[in-house]
């Protein structure tokens, strides 16, 4: 959509019909229940199984519920479930749905819909895959009831099915849920608050949702992150891709959309400045930008190639980028969320002690370096990466490296990171990204943390260290050994380098002062409503 079309249609909507008489509060003009927005990046895959992306994600949440949410302290709670019993010394769980859930095609939520939904996430799921080791059956024993048969007790259970998440547990029919889950799914349906407008998608331009008149939310809680009663204000959400920022902002200020999800800290000043809007952190908790290698193919495939960048990489710069230069927006990090209970110190001294570029070019002539060529993949519409990977462009041309630059749009370089071909054949040596603040506060959903080779997030690094921690991690019998383990894992991480994190950061959102009751944590539409 271009710019005039978009502008000319947004005045259409809102634009008071001054001959009208007053209306009551009651009833409020259709412009008013309908909530335009422009994500962060172009919906190009609607499988939030297949992919991690977090546009998909936030997708997936518009048209999907699970069994449980999890709130802001991360606790589990229930949303599809109405309540669990735990038997035989935890080897047997029993999961009863709430009666009344519907799917968007009219058919009942029944059990065996969860249990094909749950089998194909545990497949993806790093969460889902360790529960997997400790199932030894799943089945439906009614319309209403699963069952969890265990080989043992998993404390965590019920944190894996509310993971927020890298992927989250979402509910989808069986015959859908039956896809291959290396597979994207085509068909769309969930039981969640919004139903996906399959007749109006046209991806990198417009994507719409409506309410779900048939909608049941959990009657118990209150909204916090993805767990509570979602309760619906709007009758149709309209996600409108617009790559270009300085359009995207003029559409804010001028009252054409709602809700910008990710300005650019040039522009977040100019919308200060706009009384009708407001500028602030989408999630308390800090989001974190990791710089991931390709460890199938040269030259990332040798640990003295990683290890070589440590000494120029400077969080400050790829942060900056992100954020500006205004204080408290970012923080150093390493592989652990900042502000929670297991982000530790520990081998940080090889990502803030003092930079050395000449250092680097150094190390990377003792491993062998002689002009091989790497390829960075990277994406130009999305603010954090592209402003990542516009940094680590630079790096790698600084080092001296042979560098293939690719820029492209967010969807292709998702597409793109899932290859695992040589550079002759289009693959890829190094890709930027961030993930969520609950994406890393353990190694439960800690995709990039995983050394599990082949069956690892794209990357594939074979780190046995890393598996055998974070095995123990599950099975650590208190918060102390918990923490001990994740200190191990931040010490043979920043060794290995499955990735190097390169800082974590506040990400702020610009959304007109007449929306209320926002739940922080990522762009979340039920609870929001208009004033």
């Amino acid at each position: 959509m271009s710019r005039r079309h978009l502008l000319e249609a947004g005045t259409a909507a809102l634009a008071p019909n001054v001959l009208a008489p007053a209306m009551p509060a009651l009833a409020q003009p259709a412009s008013a229940r309908v909530l335009k927005m422009v994500p962060q990046a172009n919906l190009t895959s609607l499988d939030p199984i297949w992919t991690t992306a977090n546009i998909t994600r936030n997708h997936g949440y518009m048209v999907y519920d699970n069994l449980y949410g999890m709130d802001a302290g991360f606790r589990p709670q229930p949303q599809l479930a109405e309540g669990h019993t735990v038997e035989d010394d935890g080897r047997r769980v029993t999961i009863t749905l709430r009666q009344g859930p519907r799917f968007h095609d009219g058919e009942p939520v029944r059990a065996a819909d969860a249990v094909a939904s749950l089998n194909r996430w545990m497949k993806r799921s790093p969460s889902g895959q360790k529960l997997a080791e400790f199932v030894d059956g799943l089945s439906a024993l009614d319309d209403r009831r699963l069952e969890f048969r265990l080989k043992r007790s998993f404390p965590f259970l019920f944190s894996a099915l509310a993971q927020v998440s890298n992927s989250p547990a979402f509910i989808m029919p069986e015959r859908i849920a039956r896809t291959d889950a290396f597979q994207q799914i085509r068909e769309t349906v969930g039981s969640g608050p919004f139903r996906f407008k399959a007749d109006e998608f046209n991806s990198g331009s417009l994507v719409v949702y409506e309410r779900n008149p048939s909608y049941s939310p959990t009657p118990v809680g209150t909204p916090s992150l993805t767990a509570g009663p979602k309760s619906v204000h709007f009758d149709r959400v309209e996600w409108h891709i617009i790559t270009d920022a300085s359009t995207a902002a003029a559409a804010l200020q001028n009252g054409e959309i709602d809700w910008f999800e990710q300005p650019p800290p040039e522009l977040q000043t100019l919308i200060r400045r706009n009384r009708s809007l407001a500028v602030e952190a989408i999630d308390p908790l800090p989001l974190t930008g990791i710089l991931r290698f390709n460890h199938l193919h040269p030259p990332f495939n040798d640990k003295r190639m990683r290890q070589a960048l440590l000494p120029a990489i400077d969080q400050a710069d790829f942060m900056q980028a992100i954020v500006g230069t205004e204080p408290g927006l970012w923080e150093p990090a390493g592989v652990f969320t900042p502000g929670t209970p297991l982000a530790n110190d520990v081998g940080m001294e090889a990502l803030t002690g003092p930079r050395s570029l000449d250092r680097a070019k150094a190390l990377l002539r003792e491993a062998g370096y002689t002009n091989q060529p790497m390829r960075l993949v990277g994406p130009t519409d999305i603010l954090a990466p592209a402003a990542m990977t516009q940094v680590c462009a630079d790096l790698v041309r600084r080092l001296g490296f042979n560098a293939d630059i690719v820029l492209t749009d967010w969807g292709t370089t998702v597409q793109r990171r899932t290859s695992r071909e040589p550079l002759e054949r289009g693959g890829w040596s190094m890709i930027l990204t961030s993930f969520s603040s609950f994406d890393f506060v353990d190694p439960s959903a800690h995709f990039p943390l995983r050394g599990n080779g082949t069956s690892a997030w794209p990357g594939w690094p074979d780190m046995p260290r890393l598996e055998t921690l974070r095995d123990e991690w599950f099975l650590a019998p208190d918060a102390e050994e918990s923490k001990r383990i994740a200190r191990e894992m931040q010490r043979v991480a920043l060794d290995e380098l499955p990735y190097i994190p390169v800082g974590s950061y506040k990400s702020l959102t610009a959304i007109r002062r007449d929306l209320r009751d926002r739940v922080p944590g990522f762009a979340i539409f039920w609870n929001l409503k208009r004033a």
